[in-house]
C-alpha cells in the first residue's frame, strides 16, 4: 500500500486529469467514485487499477471487504489524507473511496447476444446532461432492460456524474455507443419495435402496444428526436401533460416508459387493447 499526504504528488495528478473527457478518452480509463459504485463496478467485471481511499471518510459500509476484494484483484491500493481525497474527489460528500477504472467497450453485436427472447431497451440519442444519462440507466436497470443503447453521444458515458447518477448500474447493465443509422438497421435486423417518444405524438404511451419486444427511443433535452427516428420508428407516443410544460425531463419520460412496458409484460396485455374495453 501507498501512502500520500501531498496533493503534487503524481498519483493524484494524474487521477485528477481523468475528470476530463479527453484525457479518458485517450488513456482509456475513468474514475469510479463511492462504495456502491465501486461495488457494483466489482459486480459487473470492471478492472480497478487502482483504489484511492481515506479511512476518516469512511461511512461504515464495509468498506475494509471492498476493499480486500478490490485488491485482490490486482489493484494498487494508495492511502491519502483527507486533504489529499478532497482534491481528488468530485462529490460535495466524498466517503473516502475512488477507484481508476478500465472502460468496457461493448458492441452491438454483444449486446444482442446476450438479449432475451423479448427483449427491452432503451436508445438515449443525444442526451447532453450527465446526470439525465446516468438517471436513464438507473431506470433501465430497475425494470430489468436488457441494455441501453447511446447514440450520438454528446455526454461521455464515463463522465463522473454519469457514474454517480447511474448509482453504479452503469457497470451491471449493459450499455453500447453507436450510430444511429447503424441502431437503427441493427434494430430492425432483430425484429424489436421502435418506439419513439415525441410531445406531438398523437398516441398515449399507455395505449400503445409495448408488451413485445420494443426500443424505447428518447431525444436531447432541447430538441428532442432527430428526424430519422421520427420519421423511421414504429410507432410514436406523447405523455399527456395537463399543465403549462409541453414536455417532462428526458430521464423522468423514459421512467414512466419504462415502467409502462414492465407494467404490460406483468399484466399480459396493454391499457388500451380491445381485452380491457
Amino acid at each position: 500500500m501507498l501512502r500520500i499526504t501531498s496533493m503534487q504528488n503524481t498519483q493524484v495528478k494524474e487521477a485528477v486529469k481523468l475528470q476530463n473527457r479527453r484525457q479518458r478518452d485517450d488513456s482509456g480509463l475513468f474514475l469510479i467514485e463511492g462504495y456502491r459504485e465501486l461495488k457494483r463496478a466489482v459486480e459487473g467485471g470492471i478492472s480497478i487499477q487502482k483504489l484511492f481511499i481515506c479511512p476518516n471518510l469512511f461511512l461504515g459500509e464495509n468498506e475494509e471487504e471492498l476493499i480486500d476484494t478490490i485488491e485482490s484483484m490486482g489493484a494498487l491500493e494508495i492511502e491519502c489524507t483527507k486533504a489529499v481525497f478532497t482534491k481528488l474527489s468530485y462529490r460535495d460528500r466524498p466517503d473516502g473511496l475512488l477507484g481508476i477504472g478500465v472502460q468496457m467497450g461493448m458492441s452491438l453485436g454483444t449486446l444482442g447476444a446476450q438479449m432475451g427472447e423479448n427483449p427491452l431497451l432503451v436508445i438515449a440519442e443525444g442526451i447532453e446532461k450527465p446526470g439525465n444519462l446516468g438517471s436513464i440507466m438507473r431506470s433501465a436497470d430497475g425494470v430489468g432492460a436488457d441494455g441501453v443503447i447511446v447514440c450520438d453521444r454528446c455526454t461521455d458515458i464515463y463522465n463522473p456524474n454519469v457514474v454517480r447518477a447511474s448509482v453504479g448500474t452503469l457497470f451491471t447493465l449493459p450499455v453500447v455507443e453507436a450510430g444511429g443509422s447503424e441502431v437503427f438497421s441493427w434494430l430492425q435486423s432483430h425484429n424489436i419495435q421502435t418506439v419513439a417518444t415525441s410531445p406531438a405524438a398523437e398516441e398515449d404511451f399507455t395505449d400503445a402496444d409495448l408488451h413485445g419486444p420494443v426500443a424505447i427511443i428518447v431525444g436531447t433535452e432541447q430538441l428532442g428526436l432527430s428526424e430519422m427516428w421520427l420519421k423511421a420508428s414504429d410507432t410514436k407516443v406523447s405523455i399527456p401533460m395537463r399543465g403549462s410544460a409541453d414536455s417532462l425531463n428526458v430521464a423522468t419520460a423514459t421512467t414512466l416508459l419504462l415502467y409502462e412496458v414492465l407494467r404490460q409484460r406483468k399484466a399480459g396485455y396493454p391499457l388500451g387493447s380491445d381485452l380491457l374495453r
